[in-house]
């Protein structure tokens, strides 16, 4: 890669958050460690080089595309009065997929210069000036029909702002694009639109004016970072105030108590850790201890009980939150991509403001598996969700209604350089190990890092150092938990072994003299041009367990190397099923890098066993060879079964079911959806709301009458049949049917009603049995009556 020009130091790291003193304000403090921008370092390896490059060439341009095509562009130009229209697009907030795209082409085009992309955004730029309203306020939603608008907006400007309205989270987005786009090019086009929107906010906000909580929080990040460019300390304090309010709405958007009341992770997760990073952001400058502890703790929280060990977070779809403790389900584990990007900025200033490496732990193991696997190695298809187990029915999307994870990710991917290195004083902190050289100021003496290495695969790392001059400074190396028997900072997650391989550390080539530091390995010596530091991490295969309070994983292992959770998936296996594969903990796992396979990695094999039932409901077991690859490359080659978690015995995986009349038979319905499967499964549901299992549902219908229909091999005896309803209360939008009944097709091809021996039952958290008059039938069709206000839906259906 190549870079077009040089930013002065605090220049660029403004540009990746902003998190400077240069500007003359009223600055109390700041972070005591400081970043080195992703401008500094030249990323030059087979892994991340190779993404930066395909998020500038594939997936900016292609979301810039979906953004003209489904109108979100068109939206500005309505509201400029450039066209004429309505809003036509889903959301109140999806002008902000057009700001999350300028700022992703933003960092972007500081690692490519590319005249046409600039000229592009330029454009936008002009459309976004031309719809803001003459006092600043920018919201395409109300300005192009006041009077009709979206049910989230309100008639009233910002009277909905901390239910659904987005206004203030649009404002957020706008600010973050617009300090990127004047820190990227020096022009301040974006920049003076945002802040005459932010100066609007400091007009209608504040104490004895308007005191609405934001919604969805970015606002408190976004003007900390406008405070940092401008020096202006009007908007630090309503970045504060925006947090103080807080405390007296939902526990959704994290407004049920004080920002400095709260101790635990609860509702919508994405909202959680942008809330938090902006709390970092404000206590690192202002020294407030209150903010501080109420972060630690809620970081606690989530490591010690609803952290995935992919790194994603956010285990309930219903409300894209946290659920309760130790609840973690992987097939409907919802671990939103954005919420994993909030999770990375989250941890990163937790670092920077404590210089601990176990948030770097946690850091890393989201960036190489939760949140790169939220975009396609070909980079043009993408998951809103990242379960960890999976039967079909998730598959990779070319864009959403809903497209905040996409154009995040357009911002996020070519800012990771920027993660690699931090600085305070005389140390410097090499935090993540990606082939590359970085350009680094200390203390006034220029130093060049060259690391070479081929990590995730190999953990064998040199740092090469070139200082100026002779210089007596620190090196903090981070030495990564799982290479020191701890896969995460509390006891969520354990080997299920230990390794007693240890690290090795030299300096050119004899053992280094160091001390371990809050997980960072520190040497301090007087550093000469060429002197080359070795870092060897052991990568064993590693098996995980989880603890035993985390129910879906009992008497299952997963399997790491490295900082590589890995999966099984169906294209490795001849039948294509891997969620009944049987993992002895005692089995030898092998290690083979494969450069031709999935843009090169490594795969892991063994020996494993598949699980069948048999019509008497024993479990059988075959031998079959194990296959994993890296979890961040699933669902590449299409659709099909998925798993991390593999059962240890075969009563703790899902053996493939016997065949019945219901499995053999076809399956038809008024609603196609991939999750038609879950009627013939014979997975057990545990309740009504059993997110361990898949569901077909009929949402977001309801007050209309839907069917299901079997049709068998061959006509058939039937006389009896089960069905196991699916009710996602108080969340989501299914419940119980009003009615049911059963129809049988007759060899004539005639419907016909069962003449039934009991009721039709609507009871949640069973088995409804039904028993009626034996009919020979060719096919079987329910006919269900949704519920005046809500849709329904079905986990299991068996007949008799």
């Amino acid at each position: 890669m190549t870079h077009t020009k040089k930013l002065t130091i605090p220049g660029l790291i403004s540009l990746l958050l902003c998190l400077t003193i240069h500007v003359k304000s009223q600055t109390k403090g700041d972070y005591p460690i400081q970043p080195v921008p992703f401008t500094a370092v030249k990323v030059n390896d087979q892994f991340w080089a190779p993404r930066i490059k395909r998020n500038h060439d594939i997936t900016i341009p292609i979301a810039l595309g979906h953004c003209y095509n489904t109108g979100r562009v068109n939206n500005f130009l309505f509201a400029a009065k450039l066209k004429t229209g309505k809003f036509c697009t889903e959301y109140p907030f999806d002008d902000t997929d057009i700001y999350k795209i300028i700022e992703g082409a933003a960092f972007s085009l500081q690692t490519f210069p590319d005249k046409y992309l600039e000229m592009r955004i330029d454009t936008l730029i002009e459309h976004v000036g031309k719809a803001q309203e003459p006092d600043g306020y920018l919201y395409t939603n109300r300005t192009i029909d006041p009077l009709h608008t979206h049910p989230w907006s309100g008639l009233k400007r910002w009277e909905k702002e901390s239910d659904l309205s987005h206004e203030l989270y649009n404002s957020g987005h706008l600010i973050e694009a617009a300090v990127a786009h004047y820190q990227a090019t020096g022009k301040k086009t974006l920049l003076n639109i945002a802040i005459k929107n932010a100066d609007l906010l400091c007009k209608e906000f504040g104490p004895g004016k308007l005191d609405h909580a934001p919604g969805h929080q970015i606002i408190e990040m976004a003007l900390v970072k406008l405070y940092r460019t401008s020096g202006q300390q009007k908007y630090l304090d309503l970045a504060k105030f925006f947090l103080d309010v807080r405390g007296k709405g939902k526990e959704y958007s994290q407004d049920h108590k004080k920002v400095t009341d709260q101790s635990e992770a609860v509702g919508h997760a994405v909202r959680a850790t942008y809330m938090y990073s902006g709390m970092a952001d404000v206590a690192a400058i202002t020294g407030d201890k209150a903010y501080l502890n109420a972060i630690d703790k809620i970081w606690e929280d989530i490591i010690d009980d609803k952290f995935y060990l992919t790194g994603g977070i956010g285990a309930a779809g219903g409300h894209e939150g946290f659920g309760a403790a130790y609840e973690l389900p992987n097939m409907s584990a919802y671990n939103e991509t954005c919420a994993s990007i909030g999770n990375i900025y989250w941890n990163y200033r937790l670092f920077l403001l404590h210089g601990d490496a176990r948030f770097y732990d946690v850091l890393e193991r989201t960036l190489y598996n939760g949140m790169v696997s939220g975009v396609s190695l070909s980079g043009d298809r993408f998951f809103y969700p990242n379960p960890l187990e999976s039967l079909g029915q998730h598959s990779r999307s070319a864009w959403f209604g809903c497209a905040c994870c996409p154009s995040n990710v357009c911002r996020f991917i070519p800012s990771v350089p920027g993660y690699m290195y931090a600085q305070q004083n005389d140390r410097v902190f090499a935090n993540l190990f990606i082939n590359s050289n970085a350009d680094i100021t200390l203390n006034g003496t220029a130093l060049q890092i060259a690391q070479t290495t081929q990590y995730p695969w190999n953990g064998k790392v040199d740092f090469t150092l070139n200082p100026a001059k002779h210089k007596t400074f620190e090196m903090a190396i981070r030495i990564p938990g799982w290479a020191q028997n701890q896969p995460l900072p509390s006891n969520l997650y354990v080997f299920t072994k230990k390794d007693n391989t240890p690290f090795t550390l030299t300096v050119n080539g004899k053992t280094a003299d160091y001390h371990l530091e809050n997980g960072y390995a520190v040497l301090k010596r007087e550093w000469k041009k060429g002197d080359v530091i070795s870092l060897n991490l052991p990568m064993p295969v590693r098996e995980i367990m989880a603890n035993d309070k985390v129910a879906a994983d009992q008497s299952k292992i997963a399997i790491q190397r490295g900082p590589i959770v890995y999966c099984a998936e169906w294209p490795d296996y001849q039948e294509g099923h891997v969620l009944n594969l049987v993992v002895n903990p005692e089995t030898p796992l092998t290690a083979d890098f494969r450069p031709n396979f999935l843009d090169g990695v490594t795969v892991i094999t063994g020996e494993a066993q598949q699980s069948k039932r048999t019509l008497t409901n024993e479990i059988q077991v075959s031998n079959v060879k194990l296959e994993a690859i890296p979890y961040y490359a699933w669902a590449n080659r299409g659709a099909g079964e998925m798993a991390v978690w593999f059962g240890t015995k075969p009563s703790a995986s899902r053996p493939l079911p016997a065949p019945t009349i219901a499995t053999k038979s076809k399956i038809t319905a008024s609603h196609v959806t991939k999750t038609l499967m879950a009627l013939n499964d014979q997975a057990e549901p545990k309740n009504s709301n059993d997110h361990d299992n898949i569901y077909y549902h009929w949402w977001p219908m309801k007050d209309t009458l839907q069917w299901v229909q079997y049709t068998f091999e061959q006509p058939a005896t039937v006389s009896s049949t089960k069905v196991y309803w699916f009710d996602d209360g108080p969340w989501g939008g299914c419940r119980v049917p009003a009615s049911w009944k059963l129809l049988y097709q007759t060899k004539s091809g005639e419907w016909k009603p069962v003449q039934p021996k009991g009721t039709f039952g609507t009871v949640k958290d069973q088995y409804n049995e039904l028993s009626f008059e034996p009919v020979e039938a060719k096919a079987l069709k329910m006919e269900v009556l949704l519920p005046k206000e809500y849709a329904s839906g079905l986990l299991e259906w068996s007949v008799k």
